[in-house]
């Protein structure tokens, strides 16, 4: 039996989650470019959610700029699909399977482009979302008359022109618009290029007053592990006990964040806000773009390399050693936390950093290390560097942790072998790809120097890091006995030694 519309009646197990009839009746709400599990297990959840809650009673059109050809999963089923939320909640496992109904349907931007543009004309359309990765927020010139236009801007931009006629260039057919790609000042960004295309489309001054006047674009952080369908022998077993098949089955972890830059004005447009604490509506985001990005990914690229060198495979795999699940937990709340460059209450940091240890624990999630060691040097200067000064700076003292896991980083950056474009460097004897832009760098730095000689020209490399790292005291004396002990011992017992 297929999940659909029709089926949902026939469907009785006790083990999912089913939506009410009458939230087909609902209005169209929403307009959203992108089908992505990210999407769907994030703000798709969120509206689904308040729906249930009658908070927000909307829809979501979708607009998918990929052409298949034909009906498609989102046609037979309806819009409907699984989410299987699976992780583990304030130290406990967690399971939940959700019927979602947010997604009344899905448009084909190459054939139904006339259907899409008729959507600007819905009044009670009042809400844009995006996610078409990060190089989709890029300025391409080009005619927004085209059907359609190609990139992503180009179409969001003929859209909100269709609406600016539709509604009479009316304050109340302003828009509020929320890309969710990874990207930092996403709605600031999209925003700028949004008003450069207008003005190269020679559009005239009434739409540029309304658009910039009456549409509120607005920077978002998204927060959640959408790894979307499982495997295919777990996907089978969930249909088993569910009693259907989904071909838009999709997993995702249990926390989730949606921080969203907005006034009143826009948490009165966004009330489906109130029905999870994940969706949080501030005039400024940047507490959990820090909290995010210095004690989740921050932890995340100072274990890799060590973890890897350890024999560790993936994140899950760490946490269940004893040593370095110790070793995580330190690094992320007793070094990274207080040092987090930004204001940022403790309490609250220690509460996402305890959230992000339960995310860590995940028993569903295989998040390999290795490939969280790509563009490792990058990730070290963006999320690590601005942390160990503010460290050295508040302690005047070298942080054990952090120090253990910049050594392990300059180990896994040793390059034994270049082949071609590739390069390769070697753990028990097997090779591993480094996937880093210096890459060529450090095979050229670990030829001419040994160990202690290669800490001191690397950390001294400001136009490696943006600044002189050899110039915090003891810091490269601290790497450099860390590095010679791991090319020596077993990383175990380095970890083991940390206190």
């Amino acid at each position: 039996m297929v999940l659909n519309k029709s089926n949902l009646s026939v469907i009785k197990s006790n083990a999912v989650q089913k939506p009410e009839a009458n939230v087909f009746e609902l209005p169209e709400k929403v307009l959203q470019f992108g089908t992505g599990v990210l999407l769907r297990g994030l703000p798709d959840y969120f509206i689904d959610k308040a729906n249930r809650q009658g908070i927000f009673n909307g829809r979501v059109v979708v607009v998918k700029s990929t052409n298949t050809g034909g009906a498609d999963a989102f046609d037979t089923q309806d819009g409907l699909y699984t989410l299987c939320v699976r992780g583990i909640d304030k130290g406990e496992k967690a399971e939940e399977n959700r019927i979602c109904s947010a997604i009344s349907r899905v448009l084909s931007a190459q054939q139904q482009w006339n259907e899409i543009l008729h959507c600007a004309h819905n009044p009670q359309l009042q809400i844009i979302i995006s996610n078409t990765t990060e190089v989709g927020i890029t300025l391409v010139e080009e005619d927004i008359r085209q059907k359609p236009p190609a990139s992503f801007p180009a179409k969001l931009l003929a859209f909100l022109y269709e609406r600016y006629n539709a509604c009479g260039g009316k304050a109340d057919g302003g828009m509020v618009i929320i890309p969710t790609e990874l990207i930092v000042g996403n709605g600031d960004r999209l925003a700028e290029i949004i008003v450069t295309l207008a003005r190269y489309n020679k559009l005239e001054d009434g739409f540029m007053a309304w658009l910039k006047m009456h549409n509120t674009f607005c920077n978002s952080l998204v927060d959640r592990i959408v790894p979307g369908k499982p495997a295919a022998e777990v996907k089978q077993k969930i249909e088993d006990d569910l009693g259907y098949t989904d071909e838009l089955l999709i997993m995702c972890e249990v926390y989730r964040l949606w921080a969203i830059e907005g006034d009143d004005k826009v948490k009165k447009t966004l009330s489906f806000a109130s029905a999870d604490s994940g969706v949080v509506i501030a005039p400024d985001i940047e507490m959990y773009r820090e909290l995010k990005l210095r004690l989740l990914n921050g932890t995340h690229t100072l274990s890799c390399g060590l973890a890897f060198l350890s024999g560790l495979n993936t994140v899950k795999d760490a946490m269940e050693d004893q040593a370095f699940g110790q070793f995580v937990h330190d690094v992320m709340l007793k070094e990274i936390a207080p040092a987090i460059p930004a204001t940022v209450d403790a309490a609250e940091a220690e509460r996402f950093g305890l959230q992000v240890l339960d995310r860590f624990r995940n028993p569903y999630i295989r998040h390999q290390w290795i490939s969280i060691t790509m563009q490792y040097t990058s990730k070290m200067k963006m999320r690590v560097v601005p942390v160990l000064k503010k460290y050295v700076a508040d302690h005047n003292s070298v942080p054990p942790h952090i120090a253990l896991g910049f050594a392990a980083y300059l180990l896994f950056m040793k390059v034994v072998k270049k082949e071609g474009d590739r390069y390769l460097g070697e753990r028990n004897g097997k090779p591993y790809p480094i996937n880093d832009d210096k890459a060529g760098y450090f095979f050229e730095q670990w030829k001419k120097y040994e160990a202690e000689g290669l800490v001191q020209q690397v950390l001294s490399d400001a136009g490696l890091w943006g600044t002189d790292l050899s110039a915090l005291p003891l810091f490269v004396q601290t790497v450099q006995n860390k590095l010679k002990t791991l090319m020596k011992e077993a990383p175990v017992n380095l970890i083991a030694g940390l206190k």
